[in-house]
């Protein structure tokens, strides 16, 4: 057995059964881990891994270690594990440090047991373990053959690096590939926003005024799926070129001091912190409901949450009920973290199947090719329209080709 620390070894077999479901749902993974496995073309390789440990993931690592790599994993959020996947995967064989409320020390600790192995590729979701190897293993770098980051905070920390230069080894924005911004961050988070929002609170969201923090995919994806079930939707946004989109969309664009006046609930997706703070809360309507679908759980200050009410208590689970200093009560979701996974099971499987097998291609590219400059890559072309065609194919759906002639035709400059 190799070594792990999970809440429940003895959930395993629930575990197993969730994997196999997810398996089913993500034809695309499924058809590039058979094709490879016979090939073992990360045979040798030590992956360290900081993901939500889900089904979905479950489902990337098995692909990795049919490939022959030896899996690290860690938690890449304290609320989002499901102790049944962690405790599937520690059974087959992958060291996994991951439990469901983590404190913020076990969660770092966590990270650092994964970061401890000195790794060839590191796979990251928010950019803690990329990070955490920079700040305090600086020696380990140069042997980091290289790595992807999955999310948008992430590769935006990972940027800032490559600006200042102190970027150790190359890195692949696999959250930029069009097969994982366009349909897990667009359709993935928007369902499973709206999923969580119901669970933690079980509220009609027809009629309901709901506004949408940040207009990039995410907040694109929650705002449709919130009209869509009938709800007026407000987008706040800093990006002039999104809030114009956002308007030439349908919706109703406004500063967010504005739109606290008369929102119901209130839904970040921004990347950034202090998008909704007492300023913001104050003007706010008794029984105002706040949720973040960011990756950190920045946007929403809860300090100033606790700063300003005399009391609090948890009303439903993933709900906390704050009675504020000025007489309303305001209701904070999830801790303020990822509502989608903390409250729900994070995305359906059928576009994390992208997302994951861009994951395990770009794994597969590091591995097997020469090392690359330090600095932050697009994932190749070839590579996003390979899996958006198999997933078609998964689908049953056939689309046409360029003719040579019209081939032709769009490479040629000449008038005829």
């Amino acid at each position: 057995m190799p070594e792990y620390w999970v809440s429940d070894i003895n959930k395993a077999e629930e575990g197993v059964a969730q994997l196999e479901w997810a398996e089913r749902n993500m034809p695309v993974l499924m058809s590039l881990r058979k094709k490879y496995s016979d090939e073992k073309p990360l045979r040798g390789a030590k992956i360290a891994a900081c993901l939500h440990v889900t089904k979905e993931t479950g489902v990337l690592v098995r692909t990795l270690k049919a490939w022959g790599a030896e899996v690290y994993l860690a938690a890449s959020n304290p609320l989002s594990t499901q102790d049944d996947i962690a405790a599937a995967l520690a059974t087959e064989g992958v060291c996994v440090f991951a439990k469901k409320g983590e404190s913020e020390k076990e969660y770092f600790w966590a990270i650092e047991k994964v970061a401890s192995i000195h790794p060839d590729i590191v796979i990251d979701d928010g950019a803690d373990l990329h990070s955490l190897l920079h700040e305090k293993h600086p020696e380990m770098l140069n042997k980091i053959k290289g790595g992807a980051e999955e999310t948008t905070t992430g590769v935006v920390r990972l940027r800032a690096l490559e600006k200042e230069k102190k970027l150790g080894y190359p890195v692949f924005a696999v959250n930029d590939a069009m097969t994982k911004q366009m349909f897990d961050n667009r359709y993935g988070t928007g369902q499973s926003t709206i999923d969580g929002l119901l669970r933690a609170t079980n509220i009609l969201i027809s009629g309901k005024t709901i506004v949408v923090a940040g207009y990039g995919w995410v907040g694109r994806g929650i705002a449709a799926r919130a009209r869509g079930m009938g709800a007026e939707v407000i987008i706040t946004e800093v990006d002039p070129v999104k809030a114009l989109e956002a308007v030439m969309d349908g919706y109703r664009v406004m500063k967010m001091e504005e739109a606290a006046k008369i929102g119901d609930v209130f839904i970040t997706a921004t990347g950034d912190k202090d998008v909704i703070t007492w300023k913001h809360m104050e003007k706010m309507k008794d029984g105002a409901i706040l949720a973040n679908s960011g990756h950190f759980n920045v946007e929403v200050s809860v300090k100033d949450l606790e700063e300003n009410s005399i009391s609090s208590r948890e009303l439903r689970r993933y709900m906390k009920e704050y009675k504020m200093k000025n007489g309303k009560v305001l209701y904070l979701l999830a801790e303020g973290r990822l509502l989608n996974l903390v409250a729900a099971e994070g995305h359906p499987s059928e576009v994390m199947d992208m997302s994951f097998a861009n994951q395990a291609l770009i794994a597969k590219k590091v591995w097997t090719e020469p090392r690359l400059e330090p600095k932050v890559y697009k994932v190749p072309l070839d590579i996003d329209q390979n899996i958006a065609m198999l997933k078609l194919k998964s689908m049953g759906i056939e689309i046409d080709e360029l003719t040579p002639e019209q081939k032709e035709y769009l490479d040629s400059w000449k008038l005829d």
